[in-house]
């Protein structure tokens, strides 16, 4: 059984082993060279424990406009919600069933770093999109994020972290229209 096979077997066993109680759902995604350059983002998918309205977005951040001045130093950054086809195109790393606290954490996270809650300058040596991310994974309790070498390799820095989070995370390290295909539509 190859790699992916094995992979999607973990996920499935993974996804019918979950309480028939809904949660959301954090999946960390790296999206190699493309349209723009390496990236890094998360999604929310699931239903709170408590309740509510099913969720299905993605969350990531990256400067306003793409220009020669990201090498210089800050401009202005923006959050962005990652497309569907730009999603099937990325790489699946990780995914953490989350507390509604977890979820709740990671909103106000975003709030934090879009233009209208605050701070939302991008640099890219200081907070690109994988200091977002490394954001989120300490905010629901994730380790071995301190990777200064990895801070602009979106795949090698979410690797690492699932490396360091043995049984805290389901490892995944497939393509994204794969991992789409295995979810459960939301309730």
């Amino acid at each position: 059984m190859n790699a992916l096979a094995r992979t999607l077997a973990l996920l499935a066993l993974w996804l019918v082993a979950l309480p028939a109680q809904a949660a959301v759902t954090a999946t960390f995604w790296s999206h190699e060279l493309g349209n723009s350059f390496p990236h890094a983002f998360f999604t929310l998918r699931g239903t709170p424990d408590a309740g509510g309205p099913p969720v299905d977005i993605a969350y990531g951040f990256t400067a306003r406009s793409l220009s020669p001045a990201i090498l210089m130093g800050t401009v202005k950054g923006r959050l962005e919600s990652a497309k569907p086809a730009y999603i099937r195109g990325s790489d699946a790393q990780f995914a953490v069933v989350l507390s509604d606290a977890q979820y709740a954490s990671l909103l106000a996270l975003a709030r934090a770093w879009s233009e209208e809650g605050g701070d939302s300058s991008y640099n890219l040596n200081h907070r690109n999109c994988v200091h977002f991310v490394r954001e989120a994974a300490r905010r629901i309790g994730l380790t071995g994020l301190d990777q200064p070498a990895l801070m602009k390799k979106p795949r090698s820095f979410l690797k690492a972290v699932a490396a360091a989070n043995t049984g805290k995370v389901i490892a995944l390290g497939i393509p994204g229209k794969a991992y789409l295909a295995t979810l459960p539509p939301l309730r």
